[in-house]
């Protein structure tokens, strides 16, 4: 893994895009990392989008908290719901 302090980034996206085939590159300001170039295996736009959508995010969190507080019921009892056995 390659990091980099944003201000010393004066490269062109194009030359870092082509550097990720080997490490990833995190872009860091003050000490923190900030973005990260990484080469994407087997991942399509939508699962990108959606991995990343705050109103999607959202609702994977409300999932877990309801999840949490009021439980939920085994892959085999679904299947038993819906007569697959």
């Amino acid at each position: 893994m390659r990091t980099l302090e944003i201000k010393k980034a004066t490269g062109s996206l194009a030359k870092y895009a082509r550097e990720i085939n080997k490490e990833p590159v995190i872009l860091i300001a003050e000490g923190k990392p900030i973005a990260a170039l990484v080469h994407l295996d087997n991942v399509d736009l939508e699962t990108l989008n959606m991995s990343t959508h705050p109103d999607f995010l959202a609702l994977i969190e409300r999932s877990r908290e309801r999840r949490r507080t009021e439980g939920g019921i085994s892959s085999q009892e679904v299947r038993n719901k819906i007569g697959l056995h």
